[in-house]
């Protein structure tokens, strides 16, 4: 497995869990929509996060909430451009784009972002190829049917096993197009197409997903999961989602992607000192 990823020239080291920094400039995300809309503010919310020790940040300009409607090309890249532009110079961690769209990718590449986020796991035309061309790590998520409708009715046989056979699948798929195995991390796409029992059997189960031998990226702050399992509303959900990102380290994670990044950083600090004791 990569212990680093070169991240346009920017190294994301592996040898201890990463905490990746939520930045979604959207007016619509489930947690901090419209918050940082505002360019001065999310490059501000960006400069923090890196100060609480973040060591990537995963800009977004479209809503994956459950629910969620598409946003054109050029709003996508109205939102994200000024704030990948803005803290290329400005930053030392490498910037990551989440998105699903090529044009996108290469236009946030191009400005200075040096990984891609995608939910849709390069299966839109023309992701693949734009990657291949643009040689910087991309995260494959596993999503079951689209944000629009994914929490309607999610079924499963055995949750693990489909998630972990998707993720191979795309893996062989990248392979196939030319992209590096070694710039490949997975995500098994926790509240994506999931309910809460699917979501515990995932986290639960978060090994079986390493033995694919790639770097895994979890995603579970703040997520709707709490609030079924502790009817818990989105600002009274970090205690929990210190303990999921935790127990996802624990259990292979290296990098876990968080809106509270403090509070992270040292639950993780915790865990891995008592984890390499002897």
């Amino acid at each position: 497995m990569a212990r680093f990823l070169n991240c346009a020239g920017r190294q994301l080291d592996l040898d201890q869990p990463c905490v990746m920094g939520i930045l979604n400039v959207t007016p619509d995300s489930f947690s901090d929509g419209g918050d940082f809309i505002a360019v001065d503010k999310a490059l501000e919310r960006a400069y923090l996060m890196v100060e609480e020790g973040a060591a990537i940040i995963d800009i977004g300009g479209e809503s994956t909430r459950p629910g969620a409607l598409p946003v054109s090309v050029q709003q996508e890249l109205d939102r994200v451009l000024p704030i990948v532009e803005g803290l290329t110079s400005e930053l030392c961690v490498p910037l990551s784009i989440d998105t699903s769209k090529p044009e996108v990718m290469r236009a946030a590449v191009r400005a200075g972002a040096g990984f891609i986020n995608d939910v849709h796991a390069l299966g839109n035309e023309g992701a693949l190829q734009a990657v291949n061309e643009l040689k910087v790590p991309v995260c494959l998520m596993h999503m079951q049917g689209e944000p629009r409708g994914m929490q309607q009715r999610p079924q499963y046989r055995d949750v693990v096993s489909e998630v972990k056979g998707f993720l191979e699948d795309r893996v062989e798929a990248c392979l196939r197009a030319g992209i590096a195995r070694e710039s490949l991390v997975l995500d098994p796409g926790f509240g994506f197409g999931k309910g809460l029992v699917h979501n515990l059997s995932l986290l639960r189960h978060l090994r079986v997903i390493a033995e694919l031998g790639l770097p895994m990226l979890v995603g579970l702050s703040r997520k709707s999961m709490f609030e079924a399992l502790l009817n818990l509303p989105v600002d009274r959900r970090l205690c929990a989602s210190l303990s999921a990102a935790v127990i996802a380290v624990l259990r292979g994670a290296s990098i876990v992607r968080v809106h509270d990044v403090r509070a992270t950083v040292e639950a993780i600090a915790v865990a891995q000192a008592v984890d390499q004791v002897d």
